[in-house]
């Protein structure tokens, strides 16, 4: 699978030792509280899970599944919800794991959605966010890495269900994705 890319932007090492960074972060400032950690299926389990081991803080988690992209390589901008929250948000301090930020349209959408539903406090933790990418404003509040815009898979990210159990992040060569 490394053929596949054009290059390696982040290895395993250097994701390990952000990860713990960024854990340390929400640590400190939920200290005193348990936050609710929502993970959005399926990008964002493999972030989760190493995120979850260095918090040393009560949490609680959940999952949430949403569509908006489909096998394409861009977003849709229609976002469905195709699994939903088991516990309720009344009054919960709400921690939104996500493993890109690209458009923000999903967590945009995700966000309202809490909120409506009664979350205290909204943030949003991702392992990599990608500015260049946004079609509305939004900006994690936790970042493990900014990135280009370009294809990125590895470390959760995915093209049509391939390259998420990578252990680094790489760019993904076109000739893989683009149909001729």
């Amino acid at each position: 699978m490394r053929n596949d890319m054009e290059e390696v932007l982040f290895t395993g090492e250097q994701i390990s030792q952000r990860v713990k960074e960024v854990a340390q972060s929400i640590a400190e400032d939920y200290k005193g509280s348990t936050p609710l950690l929502v993970g959005v299926l399926k990008g964002a389990v493999i972030f989760l899970a190493d995120l979850v081991r260095h918090i040393d803080i009560p949490i609680e988690l959940d999952f949430i599944a949403t569509s908006s992209y489909g096998a394409s390589t861009q977003s849709s901008g229609v976002v469905r919800i195709l699994k939903d929250l088991d516990v309720p948000l009344q009054g919960r301090d709400v921690v939104i794991v996500e493993d890109v930020v690209d458009s923000g349209l999903t967590l945009t959408y995700l966000r309202d959605t809490l909120l409506r539903r009664g979350a205290k406090s909204i943030r949003i933790a991702t392992a990599f966010d990608k500015p260049e990418g946004r079609k509305v404003p939004i900006k994690p509040d936790y970042c493990g890495f900014t990135v280009p815009n370009k294809f990125l898979v590895g470390y959760g990210l995915d093209f049509a269900e391939r390259y998420r159990h990578l252990p680094y992040v790489g760019v993904l060569k076109r000739s893989v994705y683009e149909v001729e």
